[in-house]
C-alpha cells in the first residue's frame, strides 16, 4: 500500500466524504478497458499508488487503461509510464481549463508544440483531454480554449491518433467546432454528459461516447436515455478516476478496479448480458486505440520510479 508521499498531487477533499476505497467487485468473465483515468492523482486517507491500482484492476478483469494527461507535466508522466507499463497506454493534452493559464504566461504555443512531440511517441494513442469547458472558464478565457482545441484536433490528425474530448456546458460549441474543422477519424466524448438528442448527433457522425460512473447516478435519467440510443459499436467505458465513483460508492475514491460496477449497471439498463457488452466495448476500444501489446515497451517495472508523480492536471 502506498502512502501520501507517493503522490505529488492530491485531490482536494470536501467535508464529509468517505475517504476509504470501496471493496473489490466481482471479477468480470470477459475483460474490458478503462478508456480514461488519472492515476497520478492521489485520493483517500491511504492513497493507492498507480501500480497498486493497476494490480487491483487486473484482478477483476480490467485489461488495461488509458492514462490521461492534462498539462505538460502530467502528459510527460503519462507518456513515460505508458512506455514501460504493459497495462497502460497514454493520452496527452493541455486541458481546456489549463489553456488560458498557458496563454496568460505566453507559453501556449510552446506547450502545444511539446504535446505534438509527445503525441508522436509509440504508446501515446490519443490526444486529450481537450475541448471546451464553459463551466470553469469565463468568457475572457474562452478564445484560448478554442485556439487550443483546434490545435489539438490538428495534432491528432497529423499523428493518426484518437482524440478524447472534454465537454462541459459547451455541447453546441464543441459539435460546431468538430463539424467546421473536421473531426479526427476516432473522436471520443470522454465522460459523455449530453442527452439522447446529442447522442444521436454524435452517432450520426461516427463519434464514440464514453460513459463513466455518472451513468449509475440516480438523477442521471437523461444520460441513461442517451446510453439507450447509442449504437453498441460506438460505446466506450471509463472511470475518470479518482472522480465520479459509481454507485453505490458515489463520493468515495474511484479507481480502474471499480469499472465492473459501471459496466454491470450499463448492461442492466440495456437489458443485455454483461459479458456480451464487455466483449463489444473491448472490441470498440481496441479499434479506437489499438492493442495494448501492439507497441514494444521501453524498460521494465524495476526502472519505474513510483514516486515520480507529476503536479497539475484537471479532470
Amino acid at each position: 500500500m502506498a502512502n501520501d508521499s507517493d503522490h505529488v498531487r492530491k485531490r482536494e477533499q470536501t467535508s464529509g466524504r468517505d475517504l476509504s476505497y470501496p471493496p473489490l467487485p466481482q471479477p468480470l468473465t470477459v475483460g474490458v478497458y478503462d478508456n480514461h483515468t488519472h492515476l497520478e492523482i492521489a485520493d483517500g486517507d491511504d492513497p493507492l499508488s498507480w501500480l497498486d491500482q493497476l494490480d487491483r484492476a487486473s484482478s477483476v478483469g480490467v485489461r488495461g487503461v488509458i492514462q490521461v494527461g492534462n498539462d505538460l507535466e502530467t502528459s510527460r508522466w503519462s507518456a513515460a509510464m505508458a512506455a514501460r507499463e504493459p497495462r497502460m497506454l497514454a493520452a496527452v493534452a493541455i486541458h481546456p481549463n489549463e489553456a488560458p493559464r498557458y496563454a496568460r504566461e505566453g507559453t501556449l504555443d510552446d506547450a502545444l508544440a511539446e504535446i505534438a512531440e509527445l503525441a508522436a511517441q509509440p504508446r501515446v494513442v490519443a490526444v486529450g483531454e481537450t475541448g471546451l469547458d464553459f463551466f470553469r472558464t469565463d468568457v475572457a478565457g474562452q478564445p484560448s480554449q478554442h485556439y487550443s482545441f483546434e490545435a489539438h484536433i490538428e495534432i491528432a490528425k497529423a499523428n493518426g491518433v484518437a482524440m478524447q474530448i472534454h465537454d462541459r456546458d459547451a455541447h453546441d460549441e464543441v459539435i460546431g467546432t468538430l463539424k467546421r474543422v473536421g473531426a479526427p477519424q476516432f473522436t471520443v466524448f470522454h465522460c459523455f454528459s449530453g442527452d439522447a438528442e446529442m447522442a444521436k448527433i454524435c452517432a450520426d457522425n461516427g463519434w464514440y461516447l464514453s460513459f463513466s460512473g455518472t451513468v449509475t447516478f440516480k438523477n442521471s435519467v437523461a444520460l441513461r436515455e442517451a446510453l439507450a440510443i447509442t449504437p453498441r459499436e460506438l460505446l466506450l467505458i471509463e472511470t475518470d478516476a479518482p472522480f465520479l465513483t459509481p454507485m453505490p460508492y458515489r463520493g468515495r475514491p474511484n479507481s480502474p478496479y471499480l469499472l465492473p460496477n459501471t459496466l454491470r449497471a450499463m448492461a442492466e439498463h440495456l437489458d443485455t448480458d454483461v459479458s456480451l457488452l464487455a466483449a463489444q466495448i473491448s472490441s470498440n476500444t481496441e479499434l479506437v486505440y489499438g492493442r495494448w501489446d501492439a507497441q514494444p515497451l521501453n524498460g521494465h517495472h524495476a526502472d519505474i520510479d513510483e514516486n515520480a508523480q507529476p503536479i497539475g492536471g484537471i479532470a
